[in-house]
């Protein structure tokens, strides 16, 4: 099969799946990207995630991860809900983690996706990673023409916005390389103007993690510091307030994934419900859901920090 038609297998094959794009950039040595890492780790822009520190020659270069890697496929998966959860009189969860955690049932269809590609063209050696490795996701998609990087240090996509997961193969198997979009993000600043904690720097395309609200109610295991205690805007978990000014996201649709969408028994909660969780509660709601990596006491935490 040539790498044309290749292409087009994988393309069908991963819609199958529930992706909603696909493309693929050469696997190489990340220069100017590595360059940025650098940069913004000597910045301390990481806070307490020391892990991004570890493995950076693997988080640069597809070659440490997959010996021999020749492509690096992109994927998109949206998670963009049918309805948010109830606004009035509650605390706010960032959308992507309304339903079921998505680095499980991703990383099976990605791993049906290169068993079924290994069918087709014979013994090739890949592997499949969703957020869950070093792997610069974000500068792969935009290398491969998915999207920009917006200023909110998002993968922007023309069609769809930023409300979706980014998934990747790398594997020595050599297809058709797609070629990067232009930036849209143009002289707008909304992002950089609305974000409470100025997480953003003034030009945008930085993000100094340490301020962000989905690193202090998620990366950060010690107390928020003080100077937050009126700009969490009552995010208890993660943050959407970048994607939900971006003009960009106007284009978001609904997702066809049933594994996210929130059960009724979240649907139900308000303030005061929050205020009185209990471990068994929180249990309830979300085991085998993103939140579970916050823990009881650190969603406690953000609760109390908020409404004290």
């Amino acid at each position: 099969m040539d790498k044309t038609a290749l292409k087009r297998f994988l393309i069908e094959k991963a819609q199958d799946l529930g992706f909603d794009e696909i493309r693929v950039s050469k696997a190489e040595f990340m220069e100017e990207e590595a360059r940025r890492l650098d940069d913004w780790l000597n910045n301390n822009h990481q806070g307490e995630m020391s892990y991004l520190e570890n493995h950076f020659e693997k988080r640069v270069d597809p070659t440490k991860l997959v010996p021999g890697a020749k492509s690096v496929i992109s994927l998109l998966f949206n998670y963009y809900p049918h309805q948010e959860l109830p606004s009035e009189d509650n605390y706010k969860i960032a959308r992507y983690a309304y339903g079921k955690d998505y680095h499980n049932f991703i990383k099976k269809k990605l791993k049906k996706l290169l068993t079924e590609l290994k069918e087709k063209v014979g013994d090739i050696n890949g592997r499949a990673f969703v957020d869950s490795a070093p792997v610069l996701e974000r500068d792969w998609a935009k290398r491969s023409g998915l999207g920009w990087i917006g200023k909110n240090t998002l993968l922007l996509n023309k069609n769809r916005g930023s409300y979706f997961f980014l998934a990747e193969l790398i594997t020595d198997l050599e297809l058709d390389y797609d070629s990067p979009v232009k930036d849209h993000c143009g002289t707008c600043t909304r992002c950089i103007d609305a974000c409470p904690t100025d997480a953003i720097l003034d030009n945008g395309y930085i993000l100094d993690a340490s301020k962000c609200i989905s690193y202090l109610t998620i990366e950060l295991k010690n107390n928020i510091p003080p100077a937050y205690k009126n700009d969490m805007q009552d995010w208890i978990f993660g943050c959407d307030i970048c994607q939900e000014v971006c003009p960009w996201n106007r284009f978001s649709k609904p997702h066809n994934e049933d594994r996210l969408h929130p059960t009724d028994e979240l649907k139900k909660m308000r303030k005061s419900d929050w205020k009185e969780i209990t471990e068994d509660l929180f249990d309830s709601l979300f085991t085998g859901t993103a939140v579970k990596r916050t823990k009881y006491k650190g969603l406690k935490r953000n609760i109390s920090f908020i409404s004290e």
